[in-house]
């Protein structure tokens, strides 16, 4: 049964992905419509990770004080909608809202699957759990370039995002229909190694500890670089290489899918250590550290033809998110799991705050003559230093002593 949820759920990511990649993949055409230039594409991707951020942080909370099924129910049915009215915009000013809106219900899917795998899995088998998971990133963005290439030849590009809208509200009514919490039997079994604290922290409390402040400032750095591969691909493509949009279609999905083999092969891995024995800081760590030590060959793209370009974006996307499993399965080793979606949403506010923050330098940059070569080069130095900083602030993995702190029951 949980093998069954972990894909329904990666389903969904999938579908996460797929909505946020109509933009990009479709932009050129957008642009006929709606001119854009780097810095209004920039604005538009920003919109969309300020509404994710503090959605990720709120969807979180959502999640723990709705529970996983009428959360994830509620979150999906939002960003459906959200998506569907990008179909409407006739200016520039419209597309921002409806990107916003977007972020606003997206920002929630996160933390509630991390829940729903704290909720699902024992230790042991969560990071393979996650993996499945986030490999629903790489299913979306691997289907979204040739589908919406395709509905651009037989359709004008408003009907990308109602066929993507339709999408998630079919998912929305599958998860009402289909997710349950373990019955006594499976939570036994689930629950003999993660003890219920039988706390209930806030935002505050949380930001006290040490362990959420690494977990953030790491997201913060390798998100940044992330947001940048996923929202400025297509458009480097297009600006840089001359390619159109059936040669997007044709060749941009290829490092996502890549990408879907970093997911599984990254948590697949660290999971296998701990079968085999190694302790789960180490286990976490070594997996970490080989994900982050691939990602500075991106500084190589503006050097090297278009195929070579393609093949080290592929390894920068298999890196990162092999990485990305990995931090996400953090909050379930370190926290309770009353507070477990509230940690996610922490993590996730500051991932989609280093987007914001990365993302404007690129538009500012690029419109201002400094060309892709820096932009490479600060994003291959990030993952790695988030790397210094969990193997600093986190000494050990294991499930951490919350400090005796007034509870501030009222605050989310």
């Amino acid at each position: 049964m949980r093998w069954r949820i972990s894909l329904l759920v990666s389903a969904a990511i999938a579908i996460s992905y797929l909505d946020r990649q109509t933009l990009p993949v479709a932009v050129k055409a957008i642009s006929h419509d709606i001119p854009l230039s780097n810095e209004q594409f920039s604005f538009l991707q920003s919109a969309f990770l300020l509404a994710y951020a503090f959605m990720y942080a709120g969807g979180g909370k959502l999640a723990d004080v709705l529970g996983t099924r009428r959360g994830f129910f509620v979150i999906m049915l939002f960003w459906s909608l959200a998506c569907a009215s990008h179909s409407l915009a006739l200016t520039f000013w419209m597309l921002a809202g409806s990107r916003f809106l977007l972020g606003l219900g997206e920002g929630g899917g996160f933390p509630a699957a991390t829940r729903a795998v704290a909720e699902w899995f024992p230790t042991k088998e969560r990071a393979t759990a996650m993996g499945i998971i986030n490999a629903g990133t790489a299913i979306g963005a691997v289907v979204a370039p040739p589908m919406i290439a395709g509905i651009l030849l037989l359709a004008n590009w408003r009907w990308i995002f109602v066929v993507a809208g339709l999408v998630g509200l079919v998912w929305a009514i599958s998860w009402k229909v289909y997710y349950r919490l373990p019955d006594n039997r499976e939570t036994v079994a689930i629950s003999a190694e993660q003890k219920s604290s039988n706390v209930n922290f806030g935002w505050f409390e949380l930001l006290q500890i040490r362990e959420t402040w690494a977990l953030v400032l790491a997201k913060f750095l390798s998100d940044a670089a992330w947001y940048f591969y996923l929202f400025w691909l297509p458009k480097y493509l297009y600006d840089a290489r001359g390619f159109d949009i059936k040669a997007v279609g044709k060749f941009a999905w290829i490092p996502y899918a890549a990408a879907g083999f970093g997911c599984l092969l990254g948590g697949g891995f660290s999971s296998y250590l701990v079968r085999k024995g190694a302790a789960l800081g180490t286990a976490r760590k070594v997996a970490l550290g080989a994900s982050a030590a691939v990602m500075p060959f991106i500084l190589l793209v503006p050097h090297v033809r278009v195929s070579w370009a393609l093949a080290l974006f592929s390894l920068a996307y298999f890196g990162q998110q092999s990485w990305s499993t990995l931090v996400m399965v953090l909050p379930t080793d370190l926290f309770p799991r009353e507070v477990v979606g509230s940690v996610a949403g922490l993590v996730g506010f500051g991932g989609a705050m280093g987007g914001i923050a990365f993302g404007e330098l690129v538009g500012y940059l690029l419109d201002h003559g400094a060309g892709y070569g820096p932009v490479f080069a600060l994003a291959g130095s990030f993952h790695v230093s988030a790397f210094i900083i969990i193997l600093i602030a986190i000494p050990v993995v294991g499930p951490i002593l919350l400090p005796p702190a007034v509870r501030y029951e009222g605050v989310i």
